[in-house]
């Protein structure tokens, strides 16, 4: 688990809008909004450089943080984040609050492991295909896992693992599988490698030549004098 410490220093602002939000940009200072639990959301100013840091670790999309505002806790996870098209900057940051006792809803990416030394890979020369990235989770703050675990060290050429496989860890319910059993979506397989035929060269069809004008009017002569 994540040792890094994500808590944010941020400050109530009362100055909205696009023209408000420009300035912040400009002033390396990031917007953001708070929100959830049933009270109020506030709209927050944050340092940019340092969130922007956080940001660097997978961690910071999954792990409950920190807000500090003028100087009281409050417990958070990041909902939304909007980013510059092209600078590596950050635009604005969605937070919801986190209430003890109140399960949440968020996304924890899936890692996988053993996949060099799986038996499929290995043994049999299949390659791994991830079918998702991260998964969505229902759960209450305390059992919030930082990522799911997935080993596919067991997994042979052809088998495919399934959300109904997965073992998650205690008081965690995966979202899909609350829709119904058509929601079992695949998660990870071995397959075959792809293996591409190369283009068989073409045989070039002989060339009709061209007769210049000198011989074409030969031939006319000779078909004349026949």
């Amino acid at each position: 688990m994540s040792t890094i410490d994500f808590t944010i220093q941020a400050e109530l602002r009362t100055d909205t809008g696009k023209g408000a939000s420009r300035r912040l940009r400009r002033a390396e200072k990031l917007p953001a909004i708070l929100y959830g639990a049933n009270k109020e959301a506030v709209s927050l100013t944050l340092d940019h450089n340092k969130v922007n840091n956080m940001a660097d670790y997978e961690a910071f999309y999954s792990h409950i943080l920190t807000l500090v505002i003028d100087g009281k806790k409050h417990q958070a996870i990041l909902k939304d984040v909007q980013r510059h098209p092209f600078k590596p900057k950050l635009t604005h940051l969605d937070f919801q609050r986190v209430e003890k006792g109140q399960k949440l809803h968020t996304h924890v990416p899936v890692h996988f492991i053993n996949e060099k030394a799986s038996v499929g890979v290995k043994d049999e020369g299949g390659v791994v295909v991830h079918h998702i990235n991260d998964v969505e989770v229902t759960c209450l703050p305390k059992d919030l896992p930082e990522f799911i675990e997935i080993d596919v060290a067991g997994m042979v050429l052809g088998d495919t693992l399934h959300l109904t496989d997965l073992h998650m860890p205690k008081g965690v319910e995966l979202v899909e599988l609350t829709k119904g059993e058509d929601h079992d979506q695949a998660v990870v397989s071995i397959v075959a490698p792809r293996v591409e035929k190369e283009p068989e060269p073409e045989e070039e069809a002989p060339s009709a030549e061209v007769p210049t004008t000198k011989e074409s009017d030969e031939d006319a002569e000779e078909k004349g004098d026949e």
